[in-house]
């Protein structure tokens, strides 16, 4: 297969050839790293994630996927796993150049002959089923291993939906299984960005009804002429909080429903999202609040 890249390395910090395979789970039709065999690749460039287990499993699956003599070139913002890169790789069995560059560290290595130490980063970072959760989920996703409280608020004010609908956003499928629970609920869209959102989405929600769409709710137009949509929308990237991500979800939620459709969101208390919903619907009411998390039901 050549070299493949995951993520997206800051330009000038490390390069993969023009043919590279984009392997992230944030790109739609990207190559699944999982699926890759044993020695695959000649050369892997990682964007490695800030979360401890994915960051490590990532790294060991890099490592899997490389022939023996293999370069991997992993590198992440130094307050942000790149402080600890270079003691994962060592832990797994290989060789680390390390270097600092613009407050990232960058760590080269190439895969050795011998055996490597993968087995517990793999299963570590991998689909499982926290306990506290109750369904399949991965590290890496939001609210990987609990139900998020915020979801977990706006799941007791969606169980009369009913018509066509969509959960944007939907995570590991919290809310939808809330939402299914209306026998008035005719068909559900299921959208979310992250693969791994989507592939356990699948197992969890197993319903006729529904069907699964990975895609940004940002940038591609999501289903239309709907008659309800439910979202917790996020509000970080990279790290850092953006409340336009927010404001883009009411944007789009606006636009996939039909005159009279209804959207119930949740958001953060200190979120000032009141403004954006009444430019975007013609009537918007508080339905539940805690004292940190506040719902909105919007008509358009």
């Amino acid at each position: 297969m050549g070299c493949a890249i995951y993520g997206a390395p800051p330009p000038g910090l490390a390069s993969a050839p023009a043919d590279a395979r984009q392997l992230s789970p944030f790109t739609p039709g990207a190559d699944l790293l999982e699926e890759l065999a044993d020695g695959a690749l000649d050369g892997i460039v990682v964007a490695a994630p800030a979360g401890a287990l994915e960051r490590r499993y990532v790294l060991a699956q890099a490592l899997r996927t490389l022939k023996p003599g293999g370069e991997l070139v992993a590198l992440a913002p130094r307050n942000r796993g790149g402080g600890r890169l270079r003691k994962e790789l060592e832990s797994m069995g290989v060789t680390v150049r390390e270097t600092a560059r613009r407050h990232h560290r960058v760590c080269l290595c190439r895969r050795p002959s011998g055996p490597l130490a993968l087995a517990a980063p793999l299963a570590d970072g991998g689909p499982q089923r926290p306990a506290a959760l109750g369904l399949w989920s991965q590290p890496g996703l939001f609210s990987w291993d609990r139900i998020d409280p915020g979801s977990g608020l706006l799941s007791q004010h969606v169980h009369d939906l009913a018509g066509d609908g969509a959960d944007l956003g939907c995570g590991v499928g919290v809310l939808s299984l809330a939402v299914l629970t209306s026998p008035e609920v005719a068909s559900l869209a299921l959208v979310d960005l992250d693969r791994r959102a989507i592939e356990a989405a699948r197992r969890n929600v197993a319903d006729a009804r529904v069907h699964f769409i990975q895609a940004d709710v940002t940038a591609a137009p999501p289903p239309g002429n709907l008659d309800f949509v439910v979202m917790n929308p996020p509000f970080h990237l990279g790290g850092d909080e953006d409340r336009r991500l927010g404001q883009a979800f009411i944007a789009a939620a606006a636009r996939a429903l039909k005159p009279g459709g209804v959207c119930r969101m949740v958001a953060n208390v200190g979120l000032p999202y009141e403004q954006t919903l009444r430019a975007r619907f013609a009537t918007v009411r508080p339905i539940g609040q805690d004292p940190r998390y506040k719902v909105f039901e919007a008509w358009r």
